[in-house]
């Protein structure tokens, strides 16, 4: 897959020759089963006109810019979202760059821009939801109007529906909710796979490892989304590629702190012993097991673990 970093750097002019695209246009934070819904219409009306398939999609959340106070936590950063996309079979992503000018750029400018001048569009798939450009104004009418002055078509597709029994369509919206309430196993069944957090092993204080549990204490950047506080069965990746089974506990850690004003991730890793610290890390969470709470001694608290990490070890054998 071609990675377009900008949209003067344009396929056409690494070897595409003068072919059409078929496109589509998104934020894909999550790459979740909604996106690869319109994805996967992008690739069957690519082959049937022999065209290239691409992705128009951010550098950044354009909430992160137009309402930085209230844009919501990210499901995937971009080298994320860019490795998903990768998976779906598509030719190239154009990461276009959205700061404070870009917001400004209005639908038409945009759709000759990018869609006509650089990508040569001949069919673009949007959900039927898209809105575009400066202040949202541009829609399905507006791009089917630039459509038939600039020789491409429109294919507005319905939104993909849960399947859990809610009648709401598939979101990254919907996916932030189910994590915000520990409900992992939705927001897995939204995603098509587990979701997954990254960062860097630092060091901690250290308690688990005086009470005979030692964990990675992964830093997580904070405009990621984090689920609910509380227990949960995961998959740590390292590096290397090494997958190792794990159990999360997410929180505060009431039994030591009265007020830490944030979240910290501890993985331990299952069957394993080894220095991790410095070290890039993965962690999915597969399963939810319990809610963080208090102990009154650290007696307790160790006998709680061992319970814990035996049903992480049976959760994540029950999923994998």
């Amino acid at each position: 897959m071609q990675v377009i970093t900008t949209v003067t750097d344009t396929p056409f002019h690494s070897g595409w020759s003068n072919e059409r695209s078929v496109v589509t246009i998104g934020v894909y934070d999550g790459v979740h089963r909604g996106h690869r819904a319109v994805i996967a219409q992008v690739r069957e009306r690519a082959r049937q006109l022999t065209a290239k398939t691409v992705v128009v999609t951010f550098d950044r959340h354009p909430a992160s810019v137009l309402r930085p106070q209230s844009a919501p936590p990210l499901l995937t950063n971009i080298d994320q979202k860019i490795e998903l996309l990768s998976g779906t079979g598509i030719d190239a992503v154009m990461v276009v760059p959205f700061d404070e000018e870009q917001s400004h750029e209005t639908p038409v400018h945009f759709v000759e821009r990018v869609l006509v001048n650089s990508l040569r569009a001949k069919v673009v798939i949007v959900g039927e939801d898209f809105r575009f450009g400066h202040m949202r104004q541009g829609n399905i009418t507006l791009l089917r109007e630039m459509g038939e002055r600039h020789d491409f078509t429109v294919e507005p597709l319905p939104l993909v529906p849960r399947t859990d029994g809610i009648d709401e369509p598939v979101s990254s919206t919907a996916i932030r909710r189910a994590l915000a309430g520990g409900e992992i196993d939705t927001a897995t069944r939204m995603l098509g796979g587990f979701y997954e957090v990254r960062g860097q092993v630092v060091d901690g204080d250290k308690r688990g490892r005086t009470i005979g549990f030692p964990t990675a204490n992964v830093e997580v950047p904070r405009e990621m989304c984090f689920p609910s506080d509380g227990v949960y069965a995961g998959l740590y990746r390292r590096p290397n590629g090494d997958e190792h089974m794990c159990a999360i506990n997410l929180g505060r850690r009431p039994t030591f702190y009265r007020n830490a004003d944030h979240a910290l991730l501890e993985a331990y890793l299952l069957d394993f012993s080894g220095d991790l610290y410095g070290e890039a890390a993965s962690v999915k969470f597969v399963a939810f097991l319990r809610s963080e709470r208090r102990f009154d001694s650290v007696d307790d608290l160790r006998r709680q673990l061992s319970v814990d990490i035996e049903h992480a070890r049976s959760a994540i054998h029950g999923r994998r």
